[in-house]
């Protein structure tokens, strides 16, 4: 069902079955998927592909050129995966050729009211950004992370699987997976345990995992308290994650916690 207010370019690429709302605008380049409903006054351009099941709410604007200086108008795209919720007055731009001129978001995720997306962000699956809350661009963020409302997080900063970011906090550093994170400039504050425990992991191996956390920040010589670590808990895959997060070549310092 297409309301006939709607502003819809005739290439545009739109499922018999989705659903788009009045005074929506929607430009030549776009692909929608199945049953995707777009709600009133959206606005969708660009080389932005939408995938199934996706809600966008009314005033979203997707796909509009990078908020960034140095582009000069080359091709790029936004690939947005399915069942995602984009509420009211998001924004979510496509990459630039610095980022390999894609942004991408995954299946499952959910942007609160006036949260943005930058140029060049990679996001996973199931991830929650709430009200208010900015990404720099070429930002990564990785499968289930949270991130709480009016927080604010730097161009080129990661953070890892299933991490908890409190709100009003600013992402300055790499999150580790797991990790909760706080602060104006953010720190560390242990292992997100309830997190963990909702993901049906088994006690033994959560147990594990902050151990190891706490034996990884006991000192400030972290590669050498890497490679204790790699050789104690070698058959823990969640202490495995976080020690190659740790180890990747990285734009930003690895988030810590306060010193006591």
């Amino acid at each position: 069902m297409i309301h006939k207010t709607s502003i819809i370019d005739k290439n545009a690429k739109i499922s018999k079955t989705a659903k788009i709302g009045p005074y929506t605008i929607i430009g030549s380049n776009v692909e929608i998927g199945d049953e995707v409903e777009i709600h009133s006054h959206a606005n969708i351009v660009g080389n932005t592909k939408i995938g199934s099941g996706t809600q966008i709410f009314p005033f979203a604007c997707i796909g509009t050129q990078p908020q960034d200086l140095k582009y000069k108008g080359e091709k790029n795209s936004l690939v947005i995966g399915k069942n995602n919720i984009i509420r009211e007055y998001v924004t979510i731009n496509p990459g630039t050729q610095a980022g390999r001129t894609i942004t991408k978001i995954g299946d499952n995720c959910l942007f609160m009211i006036s949260s943005h997306v930058a140029h060049d962000c990679q996001i996973g699956n199931n991830v929650v950004i709430a009200n208010n809350v900015p990404l720099g661009g070429h930002v990564i963020i990785e499968d289930s992370v949270i991130i709480g409302g009016n927080s604010a997080v730097q161009q080129f900063t990661r953070i890892g699987r299933l991490a908890m970011v409190g709100g009003m906090t600013g992402v300055l550093k790499d999150v580790i997976p797991f990790g909760l994170s706080f602060g104006n400039r953010n720190y560390l504050k242990g292992i997100n345990l309830i997190g963990l425990r909702r993901k049906k992991y088994e006690n033994k191996i959560i147990m594990e995992l902050n151990e190891a956390y706490n034996k990884i920040f006991s000192s400030k010589n972290l590669h050498e308290n890497l490679v204790k670590i790699n050789g104690e808990f070698k058959d823990n895959k969640l202490v495995k994650e976080v020690t190659e997060f740790i180890s990747k070549d990285k734009k930003r310092p690895i988030c810590s916690p306060l010193e006591k």
